[in-house]
């Protein structure tokens, strides 16, 4: 069974801005997805201070509060890198996801983007009423 439904860009850009990979993962992108996190993941690993916090001693909100303020500059130009490319491509993924599944399906509704009866004037999915094609433009 195959998804039909026309994806949210707008929800897809929010999730993505939320956290990497989420916008992916709700446009069922999920290699995608995953290989963002793990970009940002490894960014973290990589520049983040090793020992900036002692987990037995010092697990505290103004200790993590201390070593995220402490990070690198790098890490955080990093992030806001990371982010905004993750921002664009999960945005582009949903538009072109839509572009393709129009072409697809043919005739869609222009309200609710599902497939159209061709021989009713009217969308049978959301009512919307539908303006008459001249023969010449199909």
């Amino acid at each position: 069974m195959t998804d039909t439904g026309r994806k949210r860009p707008l929800l897809a850009v929010v999730l993505a801005f939320i956290f990497p990979g989420l916008g992916h993962f709700y446009l069922r992108k999920w290699v995608r997805g995953l290989l963002w996190l793990g970009l940002l993941f490894m960014l973290s690993v990589v520049f983040v201070v090793t020992g900036a916090i002692d987990p037995v001693t010092q697990l505290s909100l103004e200790a993590i509060s201390s070593s995220y303020q402490s990070r690198p500059t790098e890490v955080t130009i990093g992030s806001v890198v990371i982010t905004t490319l993750n921002v664009v491509d999960a945005y582009w993924l949903a538009v072109n996801e839509n572009q393709t599944q129009e072409v697809e399906a043919g005739m869609t509704c222009p309200n609710c983007g599902k497939e159209l009866d061709e021989d009713i004037d009217f969308c049978h999915w959301c009512t919307t009423q539908l303006e008459p094609v001249e023969a010449d433009q199909q």
